[in-house]
Formats: C-alpha cells, structure tokens, sequence
C-alpha cells in the first residue's frame, strides 16, 4: 500500500507516533492537481457524506415544504455535537417534520460535546436519539419520505427511495458511476459509500464551484446547502472543531467524517480537497488542513491561525507540563 506520513508526534524531541495517510486535490477540470500518497485509494466518507446526502432533501424543497428556516435546514448536513443550542433547533426540526423521536434509526445517546454530556448526567437525564450526532441526517431523510410520498419505514435500508436518490446524487457529484460505488454500513445504521479519495476531492470541488454541476437541480441544491453550512458553521459541528472553523470562512465549505476522513472546497482557488488519516484519527486534521492551506498560499491566514489554535500542536501531559509537539510532515507534491 502506498501511503505517506502525514504528522509526527514527538515526546521530549523523540519520534514516538507517526500518523500515515493519503491527500488528494483536484481542480476546476477535476485533474489530480496534488497528491500525497494514493489519490486512488478507497474511502469511506462517513460524515463526510452527509452535505450530499442533504442534496435530495433540499432539490425536493423539504425547506420549503416544512418551513423550516435555515438554521433548522442546516442540521440535515450536520454532525452536531449536542450542545443546547443544537437541541432547541432539533427539537424545532423534529416538530415541523411530524415525525416522532422513536422513529430515528440511530441509537439513543449522550452529546458527544463533553460539557453537554456532563450537564445531563448531573441531572440525571437519559439518553435521546436526538442527542447522536447523526439525529438532523435522519430526520432530512424522514423529511424527503414524506414529500416523495413514500412510506418512512425502513427509510434506512438500502432499497428504500431515499437512499436510492443519495446514492445518485453522490454519483452525479463526484463523476464515479454508481456501479462503481462500494457500499457499507455507518455508525448510526444508514449506508455509507466508498469510493477513491479523487472522486471525493472532486465531489467536494463541486461543493465550492456548484456550476461545474451539470444537473440543474443538484446545483441548485448544492449552491443551498454551502450557503447554509457557512451561514451555520456552529450548527454543523460544534464549539472549538474543525468544520466550525473553517465554515466561518465564507470561501470554504468543509466537512469531517469518523475514521480519519476530511474533505473540503476552496471557492476562489477552484480546489477539492479529501484526505485519510490511515489510522483513523481526528486529532491531526487542523494541522493538516492548516499546513494543505500554506502550502497552497491561501490568502487567509486568519483561517489558518483558527486551526493552528485548535491543532494542539504541543502536547501537554496530565499536570499541564509541556512532554511534546506535533508537526506536519508531508510535501504537497503537485502533479
């Protein structure tokens, strides 16, 4: 397998952890423009795939049907972290769709925000389906049942309607037939998509650059979505994380997904990125993207600073003494 290290971890100046993975970038013409590692290599997206699997939705005006505004509508693209101001728009979305909670597919959880979580367990709450980080993608596509007219039941499974209208649009988005297109099972039940990391780049170029979408509808709906997404950055993940941070960047539209993958798209730049952390890990995403952004000479460093803050680049043991750092590695070699 052909893979490069992405990030270093050193302790008191000793090389102690290597995090290895694969970068691919593309441009307007969907051409590798850089790579490290495999751009070939196949990814799951995770949730990284939930802004396309919000196209649907939005392309059969679920916004328009349910008037929901748009910090509602933005939970369908998100992966929230259960924070209250998540849950009061959850709550709101869960209302105007008509659906009951007990008809989420994904399991009954604490917020994946650590101050959230506590404050229900010194309360002694129970765990909701709402809280998972997944509960505004199940509820989009309980939303697009109802207006495709369709039964709700088993709206999870692979040869239900809804996921059958997923699975084209991600196929439309990234170039890769649906032939094409392995499938899996993601954490919270629903299908999830593999596929090589230079379709994804590609999918999220399009995200960036929606007139590059031939299908009059998918652009519409994604030129939606990104507005949204950047209009709510906290909505789509949370406090202190990546996406938040990049989505406060009106020229990026930008989305994680468990298990290590990263994907992004520069407006101005007409870029896609994806990435693979190979093992999994999340940590090293802000200070990858920040060194994929320097490397490229993004224009705005005050992008950059916001993830060199949250990239934990020194490592500090559990009596706040500094023990390490973490440095980025790799050569975005352009192709």
């Amino acid at each position: 397998m052909i893979y490069e290290v992405l990030v270093n971890d050193y302790r008191n100046g000793f090389l102690e952890n290597i995090h290895p993975g694969h970068i691919c970038g593309v441009d307007e013409t969907g051409m590798i423009k850089y790579e490290v590692g495999d751009s070939e290599h196949w990814t799951f997206l995770r949730s990284a795939l939930k802004p396309i699997q919000a196209i649907p939705a939005i392309a059969n005006h679920i916004q328009e049907h349910f008037k929901l505004t748009n910090r509602e509508t933005s939970l369908i693209a998100a992966s929230h972290r259960g924070e209250e101001f998540h849950i009061d728009e959850l709550e709101k979305l869960l209302d105007k769709i008509g659906v009951a909670e007990e008809k989420l597919l994904c399991h009954p959880t604490y917020p994946l925000n650590p101050e959230a979580k506590d404050a229900l367990l010194k309360k002694n709450q129970p765990k909701r389906r709402l809280y998972h980080n997944c509960s505004g993608k199940h509820l989009g596509m309980l939303a697009l049942a109802k207006v495709l007219g369709v039964s709700t039941e088993g709206y999870f499974e692979m040869e239900h309607p809804v996921q059958q209208e997923i699975i084209r649009a991600l196929s439309s988005i990234s170039g890769c037939n649906v032939e094409q297109i392995r499938t899996g099972v993601d954490g919270c039940g629903v299908p999830v998509y593999a596929l090589p990391l230079k379709y994804i780049a590609n999918a999220y170029l399009r995200f960036a650059r929606p007139e590059l979408i031939c299908d009059r509808s998918i652009q519409e709906a994604v030129l939606k979505i990104t507005s949204i997404m950047n209009e709510n950055p906290d909505i789509i993940s949370g406090t202190n994380a990546i996406c938040t941070s990049l989505l406060m960047d009106d020229n990026i539209v930008a989305k994680g997904g468990a298990q290590g993958v990263y994907c992004f798209g520069l407006k101005e730049e007409k870029l896609g990125f994806s990435l693979k952390v190979m093992d999994g890990s999340e940590e090293q995403w802000p200070l990858i993207v920040a060194s994929i952004l320097e490397q490229i000479e993004y224009e705005n460093k005050n992008t950059i600073q916001r993830l060199y803050q949250l990239s934990q680049k020194e490592i500090y043991n559990d009596n706040n003494k500094l023990v390490g750092n973490k440095e980025a590695v790799f050569k975005l070699a352009e192709v």
